[in-house]
């Protein structure tokens, strides 16, 4: 009797500790970035700063001829530069090292094309050193972009001369300024330009030696794709995934690269340029995009699971314009008091279609941190979490936040409030979830509910939400949008 009691004893012990012990967490869906890749997912804006010779000559794109003397930002101040990045909430800061022109911002020993043969500090300045020691002294991230194509450099045509030309250029600023966050190659040039090919995979090779925190932004990655347009739009699905082997640089799909590829092999996430002005580098009559715009861009760009390179290029003087300043403040303004209230913070409930274990319930989506989050029983790859506000609350925005870390899934969503006439009725839709999708509804709409919920209506494997909030944007209502 003894044995038998002492037996289920023992049976009771060790189901109790089983139900004690958490559950593993799914497995991971692949492909999955790199530490280096998740960092510039967790940004929220990248400041790029387009400055050179066509500064001075009110150009877009310069020949390769001009006089070095003609360089002389005479107030040049890079640390009013990243003021103006940490006032928009920029994290990481891009200088065009050197442009298609070929004139280079630092004193380069394989060029007389440079800061070194212009008047601006006696020949004796240096704006990539300025601007990184600027970048360091407010904790930003630094990045460089290196123009490919060289309308100055005699040697380019040869393959195997610009080639070398070209890496050495990128020692001298790989090994010379510290830390690089990322390195920016653009496919672009003229359809007349010589034509000659760019080593990539070798280029990509020596920045990964030389830099390994960096990323390497291009058409095809290797680490960051462009989005396919530099009018800040990502595309409605944004797969964090493409195939690289599927993008040729400088010829490539601007439609792929918008959306992606949901069984793309490649982490590849998509960066979207833009300038807050019509042209790239600074012009006298031209004027900065206006607030409404600005958001418009957001919502299409850093909240469809991408992150938006916003180009504010420095006047001929050095200086950032006192209009531009004045929009990025306006602008950062705008976006902290969006999301500044989350009325999803508190509910009186959350509860959801199925729980994978007591490790991953439905409320882990209430927290921003994406190592807590909800998973479904296994091998569900629908299913719902509802949330009860407590009181009827207004929102005309709402955000969504998978654990990328774990891989991308979500294929397609929608988000339902409770009327108690019309039941559950639909609030937004959608498709790819990702990293980061913020839904606003039409302009002057709002809902007004206590229940709301998110339904998971197709995904690649279990489902995984890290994130749910409700904002109320007041920057969508017409009467305001002059604001």
């Amino acid at each position: 009797m003894n044995f038998h009691l002492s037996f289920l004893l023992l049976e009771i012990l060790v189901f109790l500790r089983a139900v004690a012990l958490n559950s593993p967490p799914p497995l991971t869906l692949r492909p999955i970035p790199s530490w280096r890749k998740l960092q510039f997912h967790s940004r929220r804006l990248s400041m790029f700063f387009h400055f050179g010779v066509n500064t001075f000559t009110d150009s877009e794109r310069g020949s390769g001829h001009e006089s070095p003397s003609i360089f002389n930002p005479e107030r040049l101040n890079a640390s009013q530069w990243m003021e103006a990045a940490q006032s928009a909430g920029a994290q990481l800061v891009i200088l065009t090292v050197k442009h298609h022109d070929g004139f280079c911002l630092w004193p380069s020993a394989y060029t007389n094309f440079s800061v070194a043969s212009s008047s601006w500090r006696g020949g004796k300045g240096d704006v990539v050193a300025e601007f990184v020691a600027a970048a360091r002294e407010r904790g930003l991230d630094v990045g460089f972009y290196l123009s490919p194509w060289d309308l100055h450099e005699s040697c380019y045509g040869d393959t195997l001369l610009y080639n070398e030309f070209y890496l050495a250029q990128l020692r001298e600023l790989l090994t010379g300024y510290g830390p690089i966050s990322e390195v920016w190659l653009d496919g672009a040039k003229s359809p007349t330009a010589v034509n000659m090919s760019y080593d990539f995979e070798l280029w990509f090779d020596t920045i990964h030696q030389l830099q390994p925190g960096a990323n390497i932004f291009s058409d095809a990655g290797p680490d960051i794709r462009w989005v396919g347009n530099e009018y800040g739009e990502a595309g409605q699905p944004c797969w964090a995934m493409a195939n690289r082997s599927s993008i040729t640089i400088g010829r490539s799909d601007g439609q792929y690269l918008m959306s992606g590829e949901s069984a793309g092999t490649d982490w590849l996430p998509p960066e979207c340029d833009m300038s807050i002005r019509p042209g790239w580098f600074w012009h006298r009559n031209e004027a900065p995009k206006s607030l409404e715009q600005l958001l418009d861009v957001f919502y299409k760009s850093s909240a469809r699971n991408c992150l938006l390179l916003l180009n504010v290029p420095p006047n001929s003087s050095g200086l950032i314009d006192e209009s531009d300043f004045q929009t990025l403040e306006r602008f950062s303004s705008a976006i902290d008091s969006i999301f500044s209230v989350n009325l999803a913070a508190n509910p009186l409930s959350v509860t959801a279609s199925s729980v994978r274990s007591s490790s991953f319930g439905p409320k882990q989506i209430l927290d921003e941190r994406m190592e807590t989050f909800w998973a479904p029983m296994q091998g569900e790859s629908t299913g719902w979490i509802e949330l009860d506000l407590g009181k009827v609350s207004k929102f005309n925005a709402l955000e969504i936040r998978e654990p990328v870390n774990m891989g991308q899934r979500v294929k397609e969503y929608h988000v339902e409030a409770w009327d108690s006439e019309l039941g559950w009725y639909l609030v937004s839709n959608g498709s790819t979830i990702g990293y980061r999708k913020v839904d606003r509804l039409e302009e002057d709409q709002e809902c007004a509910a206590r229940l709301v919920r998110l339904l998971i209506d197709a995904s690649r494997g279990d489902p995984l939400i890290c994130f749910f909030g409700l904002y109320f944007d007041m920057y969508n209502l017409r009467h305001l949008s002059s604001i």
